[in-house]
């Protein structure tokens, strides 16, 4: 089965923190298929999480189902699912969830206040402490399942837990205790609620709290407000750190709705001058993220950042960008879906494609899989054909000078790592790329048009 860093960004062999690799099992078949993952306690021990949190993210993130057997540890995600796709998926996890956004480190806790709505992280080697900068469809089900409440010391199974807590009561209802009580007490696994009354306590995210008068004993019970202008009244008194934790609606709109709000926060940002604030960056990330927009949020970005002058905006802005690419592909390709955009809007730069694609390249956030792929197709999602057609044709030069240097690069593996850099970036920072060229040069073609002709060094 293996090991790998619970950080799979850190390649470092002696890194401490090591969890095993998901092992999963698929079963059944039909409507019935499901895939087990054998091996979830283990890994959620590892990182430091519930194994229900990590094995609901996989139900988020999939659109699937979850079941939860705690007396036979099987976490179950409804579908067929591969090992591979589920280590992916994990790793998104461990970066919302686990890793500190200080250090990087994963020795974090989760601090929930169910009655707040707010769930915090504290981290045991740096001492950061502040809420999780992260809105996701799991932490609903965070906020329902502190972490430290086990549900498996309610019985062997969610299921059995609830029949136990069934037995305790007479035939009227009344608990042990005296209370009476209701709900269901059938139920399945399939969510990993804890229990009935568990759930009650914490389905409300804002609390507040209202005396009601008992008609037949004129005591005081208290009980739950819970209307649209209560909870408008209590969303005045909510410090703006907890009211980004709160769950909002937001999350249920649909996409070109969320991508609006995102629009308008960037917008705002770029008319009150705090758009090169790192605090602004991470604000942008935070919202991306609580929205679900995080790849195509590079969309909004291009058309809101770029201009005719896209080299300079890219230079000024490189850090911002760096913080939606980074390690994300999908958002790589929807960033250059909007520069197709920018060049159809300013027709001027057509003429620099391979130049402005080189530049985005040398500044590392566009990367060669990405430019490669989208090379591989010419599509009208974001422009039409023809300028879709034209822009690929003008960012030949370009795509060809990266496969010859990936052919390159190749070829001389057995060469030492320091030798393969040298000659790559001499070659990378010579290298002339001119209209019609298939390879790169480092001498200009004088009986070429300047109009014709691109260094891409100089853009």
């Amino acid at each position: 089965m293996g090991s790998v860093n619970v950080n799979r960004n850190v390649t470092d062999i002696f890194y401490r923190y090591k969890m095993p690799r998901i092992t999963a099992k698929v079963e059944g078949k039909g409507n019935g298929i499901k895939t087990v993952i054998v091996n979830m306690a283990e890994v959620a021990k590892a990182i430091g999480r519930p194994a229900t949190y990590t094995t609901k993210y996989f139900g988020c993130e999939l659109g699937a189902q979850t079941q939860f057997d705690y007396k036979n540890e099987r976490f179950i995600v409804n579908g067929s699912h591969e090992a591979n796709k589920l280590q992916d998926l994990l790793d998104g996890f461990i970066r919302k969830f686990v890793l500190c956004p200080s250090c990087d480190n994963p020795e974090t806790d989760l601090i929930v206040s169910a009655k707040k709505g707010t769930i915090s992280q504290t981290c045991r080697a740096c001492g950061f402490h502040g809420p999780l900068e992260v809105n996701h469809k799991v932490n609903t089900f965070i906020l329902k399942n502190p972490p430290n409440i086990n549900p498996a010391a309610q019985g062997q199974s969610i299921t059995e837990g609830k029949r136990k807590k069934g037995k305790s009561k007479n035939e009227n209802g009344v608990s042990s205790d005296g209370n009476t009580t209701t709900g269901n007490n059938s139920g399945g696994d399939s969510d990993g609620d804890t229990s009935n009354n568990h759930a009650k306590e914490t389905e409300t995210q804002i609390s507040s709290l209202i005396p009601v008068k008992n008609s037949e004993d004129d005591e005081e019970n208290w009980t739950t407000d819970i209307s649209d202008a209560a909870i408008r009244e209590r969303m005045k008194d909510l410090t703006d750190g907890a009211k980004g934790m709160t769950i909002s609606d937001d999350i249920e709109k649909t996409e070109k709705e969320r991508l609006d709000i995102f629009y308008e926060l960037v917008k705002q940002k770029i008319e009150s001058g705090d758009i090169d604030e790192v605090s602004t960056h991470k604000e942008l990330v935070v919202e991306a993220e609580r929205l679900d927009v995080m790849s195509k949020s590079t969309l909004v970005l291009a058309e809101l950042l770029f201009t005719a002058n896209i080299t300079a905006e890219v230079k000024r802005h490189r850090k911002l960008l760096l913080r939606f690419t980074h390690n994300n592909l999908k958002a790589q390709r929807y960033l250059i879906g909007g520069i197709e955009q920018i060049i159809r809007l300013h027709s001027k730069l057509m003429e620099k494609v391979a130049g402005i694609l080189k530049f985005f390249y040398d500044n590392d956030i566009l990367e060669e899989k990405a430019l490669l792929e989208w090379s591989q197709k010419v599509s009208r999602k974001y422009v039409s054909k023809e300028i879709a057609a034209e822009i690929h044709e003008k960012a030949k030069p370009f795509i060809q000078w990266l496969q010859e240097a990936e052919e390159e690069e190749s070829d001389e593996d057995d060469e030492e790592d320091s030798e393969l850099e040298i000659e790559y970036d001499d070659r990378a920072r010579h290298a002339v790329i001119t209209k019609g060229s298939t390879k790169p040069s480092s001498k200009q073609n004088e009986d070429v048009d300047e109009g014709d002709e691109i260094d891409i060094d100089d853009i």
